[in-house]
């Protein structure tokens, strides 16, 4: 029972959420109802979905032009200027001066050049880097939402386990009571007794160390119960101790193991985590191989101002064009990252088929013990009649004289631990049954298997 309570404390920090206080008594469907809501973990995993969802609406900018607004100032050491034989050539320049024509320096350009313009540019053929860039951004969601089902559902096992330890808890103390009570009453007879002379004083000092010891285990009790429903109490964040309301039980029967199977290995995120990462490293594929191929785009520029020069008069004033680029070398490694993202295919493709088979095997497990404990439950109560009509007897003959007070108190106490055997088996089964449909993505179910347990 210690065991099941410090493995729960161990995991209290990870359901850390914050809600508003909740006076009545709390069902597993309204406990996890807060969780869903207010858990960190999750609210974490909700803002990271969001996050590449914005990166993966930002990838189709990438199908539009890119047009910018830009503005130069430039100084030369001193004018750009041309003189008139470099115009017009030795020979016209002194045919000129013949007729009394003096050709000097034209300025060009002054040294200070100022000018202001739009360009455009807008790839029309990439050889597949703006596909494979959004089938890249795609994948990443995909792994985001893998992640935040994936966290959900480790969230919900553990408010299982540790819904469920306040609820086991309360149970071992509601039976540790009763022995006491139990022992308290066999104690006082054994008291009257002794007094009568119909018992010696050993037998009376047996009844008082057994119910001294039912004292302590029922102070033990009312303590692992106090932890349990703290822990509970911090993860849900309330002002006050939570209460459960639903109780440990169990079913008559289970789907068939090959239903859980199949709809995990249909649905499970794990899965669905690794599939994005395959096609992950099939769209780095394709961007590494679009390097081979050539690049295909249009461009254009608009001179919004521009110095009065004779540079400026003779300078269009917007152009536009195709262009065509392919790298005949490259230094970036491309034919080794090719590579690299094929192995990650691969590797991703063996850990998908280990997953599988892992998974396989864990739903087997926890069906079988899931089913283990049904069987274990349902045995009990054949012996739990036996105990019960055991104590009585055991008592009847101790009050005539024909048994001795430590038949009565391994009566009461065989009795007692029946009880707790039966609630553990019960709990084992409910956290089996949550683990069964937190893997098959089923939680939503739990409420059926509920109402309909025995």
């Amino acid at each position: 029972m210690l065991k099941i309570l410090n493995r729960s404390l161990l995991l209290a920090p990870l359901l850390l959420g914050t809600f508003s206080l909740y006076a009545q008594p709390i069902n597993f469907e309204q406990a996890w109802s807060i969780v869903k809501a207010k858990n960190n973990s999750i609210a974490a995993q909700r803002a990271n979905v969001d996050h590449y969802q914005k990166l993966e609406e930002a990838s189709q900018s990438l199908n539009y032009p890119a047009v910018t607004l830009g503005a130069n100032y430039t100084r030369l050491d001193d004018d750009v200027t041309i003189s008139g034989e470099q115009l017009l050539g030795s020979e016209a320049v002194d045919a000129l001066s013949g007729f009394g024509l003096d050709i000097g320096n034209s300025t060009v350009s002054e040294k200070d050049i100022l000018n202001s313009s739009i360009t455009a540019l807008w790839a029309i053929y990439t050889g597949g880097k703006i596909t494979a860039a959004h089938n890249f951004a795609a994948a990443k969601s995909e792994e985001a939402d893998a992640k935040l089902a994936m966290e959900t559902q480790s969230r919900y096992e553990d408010l299982s386990r540790f819904y469920y330890t306040v609820v086991l808890a309360q149970s071992v103390l509601d039976t540790r009571r009763a022995v006491e009570q139990g022992l308290t009453k066999h104690r006082d007879f054994s008291v009257k007794l002794e007094q009568q002379g119909q018992i010696p004083k050993v037998e009376r000092l047996q009844a008082d160390a057994s119910l001294a010891k039912a004292v302590v285990e029922r102070k033990k009790a009312e303590m692992d119960l106090e932890i349990a429903r703290s822990a509970l109490t911090e993860i849900l964040n309330q002002k006050v101790e939570v209460i459960p309301e639903s109780d440990l039980f169990i079913n008559s029967s289970l789907p068939p193991l090959s239903a859980f199977t199949e709809q995990t290995l249909v649905s499970y995120p794990g899965l669905g985590v690794l599939t994005a990462k395959q096609n992950q490293a099939k769209s780095a594929i394709k961007a590494e191989q679009s390097k081979y191929l050539p690049q295909v785009f249009l461009y254009g520029n608009y001179t919004l101002y521009e110095d009065d020069t004779l540079t400026s008069e003779i300078t269009p004033d917007w152009f536009v064009g195709v262009g065509v680029s392919i790298a005949l070398f490259d230094n970036s490694g491309r034919s080794e990252k090719v590579q690299a993202a094929q192995s990650s295919v691969l590797q991703v493709r063996y850990l998908y088929q280990q997953a599988i088979q892992d998974l396989t095997v864990l739903v087997k497990k926890t069906y079988f013990e899931a089913q283990q404990a049904i069987e274990e439950a349902q045995g009990l109560e054949a012996s739990l009649a036996l105990a019960d009509e055991n104590l009585k007897l055991r008592a009847k003959a101790f009050n005539q004289g024909l048994s001795t007070s430590v038949d009565v108190v391994d009566a009461e106490m065989f009795l007692a631990n029946i009880k707790i055997q039966q609630q553990v088996a019960k709990f084992n089964y409910v956290i089996a049954l949550n683990k069964l449909l937190s893997l098959s993505s089923q939680m939503s179910t739990f409420n059926q298997y509920e109402t309909t347990a025995i």
